[in-house]
């Protein structure tokens, strides 16, 4: 796994937040290698559990929201709740990732590689703890946006 996939499946939970809530399909697994390295998989294998438990995360604000009715106080007290609840995995897989990107910086003879990963590896990390407040972010700024009117048929 290189650090641009690790980038872009943090960015694509960032950005898919609000699509969370609707029951979006599980991406599909990548193909299987000849032989992946058993801390990659280990790691694929937490990163791909984070990313269900996030979609559920992001329904459980999303019907925490609509019961609040627009009531700002009670949806900002759910949603503290809520992510209370989830930013201990977010902060876990955090520093599973860095285990993963020390393991790879340490068994790669790439040193392009390893500078690429010792220069973008603390952005994800930060990006991955971030994403509980991030799907916040954006499952409130959903709520508050005014509904787009319908179009006469």
């Amino acid at each position: 796994m290189s650090i641009r996939l690790i980038l872009a499946a943090s960015a694509a939970l960032a950005l898919a937040a609000p699509a969370f809530a609707q029951d979006a399909p599980a991406p599909s697994a990548p193909a299987a290698t000849e032989q992946m390295d058993p801390v990659q998989a280990a790691f694929e294998a937490k990163g791909e559990a984070f990313g269900d438990h996030m979609r559920a995360m992001a329904g459980e604000m999303q019907a925490a929201v609509t019961a609040a009715g627009g009531d700002s106080a009670r949806a900002n007290a759910a949603l503290d709740a809520i992510v209370a609840r989830y930013q201990p995995e977010a902060d876990s897989l955090a520093v599973d990732l860095q285990g993963f990107l020390d393991h790879v910086a340490a068994t790669s003879t790439d040193s392009e590689k390893k500078a690429q990963l010792a220069a973008q590896g603390p952005m994800a990390i930060a990006q991955i703890k971030g994403v509980p407040a991030m799907v916040r972010a954006q499952i409130q700024a959903a709520a508050a946006a005014p509904a787009a009117p319908v179009a006469p048929q």
